[in-house]
Formats: structure tokens, C-alpha cells, sequence
């Protein structure tokens, strides 16, 4: 069974004297959590030294002004950067706001449902499930379709959605149960998409959906950000009193500075979108996630000691779940992929066994390492 260890060497530089310096050196394991999940290591060095001394002010990030004209360039460069990887043009915003997805649960439904109107929801695992029932709390909401008689174990398909609804909401990957969408729907009405944990994964047409939203966390930056971008024609139509805080509009206009914004959560995404486009963007990580899910879920077919738990063509390429035949050896693969420095994979409590998440910045080689275990595994207790 192979080895590997993977290092990050972070070199600071503490006050104007340049010659005084610190190496600190981390030995990373393989991080497989599903969220908050693994970010690139240039990105944690830059972060790190921003904390320290951010754009040469002899300031960290951490303690300046949020309307100072270098971080103002940040918030731009933000938004500029997620319209551009997710094809967007100039009828949509993208903001950047505090409150987690789960906020945005709320947010869709009272900026684009209409007191007398009619939300579409497709239930496909425990948040889209969250997502209609706050949406029920603030008008009519119909459930076109749901996974939840299998465990949420697939992806419901050919179910009728009504051009008379103010919107259709979905939900693209499915982090607990490890179900992805394969197929966008096809819809006359706006299509809300809950994209956390698979956004920038793969190569999506952003011109498709009415709403994106995703919280940084499982694959864009860390917690604390949560990513939006709209449609401006959508908004205004509820004809409700709107509280600001809650209103699209007041964050549009004030350009996500309405209230005091997450300032580091959006740079370290800002810093892993530009990580992201240097490398050769969308397109480039996109090939390399097929390759990652492509080689474990092989391995789990082939393994004798493993099923994966969803139906294969829905399988989600973020997040892959499994579950080992004779869940009493499960202590003893704990053992083996303990040993081997890999992190995070134990699955959700709702669905048992194991999951290993294999976001954008996770590495074929940490992938080949858990290979490497199951394999062990089987060759000793097969």
C-alpha cells in the first residue's frame, strides 16, 4: 500500500523587517469531509499571509475596513470572477451574504414567491427537503416529485412542471446521500438551483437558471459565504413589504455591503476561484473529478467488500457513498485508513457507512491512497 504525505510549507513574513521570518511546516492528511471540505494549498498559504499582512498594508485582512478601497477590489473581483465561470451576462448579480444556504431556504421563496402563486420543489435528500418546508412557511409550495421512499438513494426524473409556477427549485448534488443531477430539467418557468456542494465542479450554462445560490463551504471557500446570483428581472414582483436584510434588491444596490459582508470567507473564495482559472477553469476541473469518481467507484465494484449505496447513473461525482457487506469489520477498515493519514470519510449518520468527498482541490493522489486501503482491506478479511 502506498504513502503519501502531503506537505505544505507556509513561509510568513512578520512586520516590515522582511528578514524576519517563520517556516511553518504541516504535514496535510487526506481530506475526504464533506464540509467544510479541502481548499488548495496556495490558496491556505495566501489566505494564511493575508491574516497577516494583507495587499501590503501592514494590516491583516482581518482588521480592516470592509469599504476600504482594497477590499472593495476584492468584493469586485468576487463577483466578477463567479459571473465568468458560471456564464453569466449582464441581466444577472451575484452577491455574497452571510446566513449559510440554509438562509437562502428563506430568501428564494420571499423574493420570488408571489402571495398568490405556486413554487415547484423537487425533494431529493434532506436539504431540498429543508428547502420546501421554509418555503411553506411563506406561500403555496408543490412537491413535483421526491427520492425520499428509497432513502433519497436516487434522482426522481419526468415529473410534469407547470409553466404557471413562480419558480421550480432543485437541488444539484446531494451531499448525505451522494445523488447528483445528470439533467437539468426542462422548465418555462425560472429553475432555483441549490448548487453547495458541486458548484464549479463541472461546466454549467449559469443563463439556464433564474437563481444560483451555494454556500462556500464545500467547494469554494470556507464557511461563513454564501454565494447568489440572480436574475434582476426576477425581482419585485411579490408584491410584499420587504424587510432589507431579506430584500435582493437593497444587497444589489449596495453591492453585498448592505450590512458588514464575511470579508475572509469571500477572499479565500475569491483566491479559489483565481486557483481555479489559472489552471484552466471549469472545463479542466471538471475532467479531473470524472477521473477521481470514475477510479473509486471501480474500485468499489470491483471491491468484494463494498456496494455503493445510490443508483449508477445518479451517482455524484462530490460525494461518494458506500457502505462495507459485513458492517461488523468496519473497525478494522477504521484501522487501515486511519493509518494511511485519510480523513473524513465516515458517512452521514443518516445513511451509515462511508462517504468520501472528493472536491475540487482533493488530489488523484489522496484518492489513490484510499484506493489502496480497500484494497488492503479486502486481501484480509475477504
Amino acid at each position: 500500500m502506498r504513502k503519501i504525505a502531503l506537505h505544505i510549507v507556509f513561509l510568513f513574513n512578520f512586520g516590515s523587517d522582511k528578514t524576519t521570518k517563520r517556516t511553518v511546516i504541516m504535514t496535510k492528511v487526506h481530506n475526504f469531509s464533506a464540509g467544510p471540505g479541502i481548499l488548495p494549498p496556495e490558496v491556505l498559504k495566501e489566505a494564511s499571509e493575508a491574516c497577516i499582512n494583507f495587499d501590503n498594508m501592514n494590516l491583516s485582512l482581518l482588521e480592516i475596513s470592509h469599504r476600504s478601497k482594497n477590499y472593495e477590489k476584492v468584493m469586485e473581483e468576487a463577483r466578477a470572477l463567479t459571473a465568468e465561470l458560471l456564464m453569466l451576462n449582464e441581466n444577472y448579480k451575484v452577491l455574497f451574504l452571510g446566513g449559510g444556504a440554509s438562509m437562502q431556504f428563506a430568501m428564494v421563496p420571499y423574493n420570488l414567491l408571489r402571495s398568490n402563486g405556486t413554487a415547484g420543489y423537487v425533494k431529493t435528500g434532506v436539504w431540498a427537503s429543508k428547502a420546501a418546508k421554509e418555503a411553506e412557511l411563506i406561500g403555496n409550495v408543490k412537491i413535483l416529485a421526491s427520492s425520499e421512499d428509497k432513502n433519497y438513494s436516487y434522482i426522481p426524473k419526468q415529473y410534469p412542471v407547470s409553466n404557471e409556477l413562480d419558480y421550480l427549485h432543485i437541488t444539484s448534488n446531494n451531499t448525505i446521500y451522494g445523488t447528483q443531477l445528470r439533467r437539468w430539467p426542462i422548465a418555462r418557468c425560472p429553475i432555483v438551483c441549490d448548487m453547495s456542494s458541486d458548484i464549479f465542479s463541472r461546466k454549467v450554462d449559469g443563463k439556464m437558471f433564474g437563481l444560483i445560490y451555494a454556500g462556500a463551504q464545500k467547494n469554494m471557500g470556507p464557511a461563513g459565504a454564501t454565494m447568489v446570483a440572480v436574475d434582476e428581472r426576477l425581482l419585485g414582483k411579490t408584491e410584499r413589504k420587504m424587510l432589507s436584510m431579506m430584500d435582493y434588491r437593497v444587497h444589489i444596490k449596495s453591492d453585498s455591503m448592505f450590512n458588514t459582508p464575511p470579508v475572509f470567507p469571500i477572499y479565500v473564495s475569491l483566491l479559489t476561484m483565481r486557483w481555479l482559472k489559472k489552471n484552466g477553469g471549469v472545463e479542466w476541473i471538471e475532467k479531473i473529478n470524472n477521473d477521481k469518481a470514475n477510479v473509486l467507484y471501480n474500485e468499489i465494484e470491483r471491491n468484494s467488500m463494498f456496494t455503493a449505496v445510490c443508483e449508477k447513473e445518479d451517482r455524484s461525482n462530490m460525494n461518494v457513498c458506500f457502505v462495507m457487506h459485513k458492517a461488523e469489520l468496519e473497525p478494522e477498515f477504521d484501522k487501515l485508513w486511519k493509518a494511511a493519514n485519510i480523513s473524513g470519510i465516515r458517512g452521514h449518520r443518516d445513511v451509515g457507512g462511508y462517504r468520501a468527498s472528493l472536491y475540487n482541490a482533493l488530489p488523484m493522489e489522496s484518492v489513490n491512497v484510499l484506493i489502496d486501503v480497500m484494497a488492503e482491506f479486502e486481501k484480509k478479511f475477504a
